[in-house]
């Protein structure tokens, strides 16, 4: 008799860099978070869950039609990925320093969640949509606690991160193509 083990697994999307492989290499898809999600995932594994990490537009004080605009798309996307089964938004803070938008915490949450499912065994599986170098003591907290991370990256991409990772697998059209709404 043959046995299955099921796999719990989790995806953590750093949805700025997301956003920024979805511009720059495909077009700006209409992609469907939730298939994405399940797409990434192999056949023995269960999601436990979606994270999102973001960061909500900037607002100046008052903001202009512009910011407003902005934030109210950021807001609705927001709330369509809230209504998927089993995604959890975490958002951190965009900050204007000296002129230049800055993503703040959103590198933090998703480092301290990644750690914490690793070594409270909630999880056999990371799946991490990032390219940050940031990530790497994170990714090697979660490996020391019997963690498989799996990578998914557009190349160009930060050559300690992808190294770090267990299996690193290059984002494809046709993964994309296959998580379209």
């Amino acid at each position: 008799m043959e046995e299955f083990f099921v796999f719990r697994t989790a995806v953590l999307i750093d949805n700025g860099y997301l956003s920024k492989i979805l511009k720059n290499h495909f077009g700006k898809p209409n992609l469907d978070y939730e298939q994405f999600s399940n797409n990434l995932c192999k056949e023995n594994e269960d999601r436990l869950r979606t994270y999102v990490y973001m960061c909500m537009p900037y607002q100046s004080n008052p903001p202009t039609p512009e910011e407003s605009q902005m934030y109210a798309d950021a807001d609705r996307f927001k709330s369509a990925l809230e209504k998927f089964s089993r995604f959890e938004i975490k958002l951190g803070k965009l900050q204007k320093i000296e002129g230049i938008f800055k993503q703040k915490m959103v590198d933090v949450l998703l480092s301290v969640d990644l750690v914490h499912l690793g070594w409270s065994r909630q999880i056999q599986t990371a799946i991490l949509v990032a390219g940050d170098r940031d990530y790497v003591p994170a990714v090697k907290a979660a490996k020391n606690a019997g963690l498989l991370v799996r990578l998914f990256y557009k190349a160009p991409i930060h050559d300690q991160l992808r190294k770090e990772c267990d299996e690193p697998i290059e984002i494809t059209e046709e993964l994309i193509q296959n998580s379209l709404r």
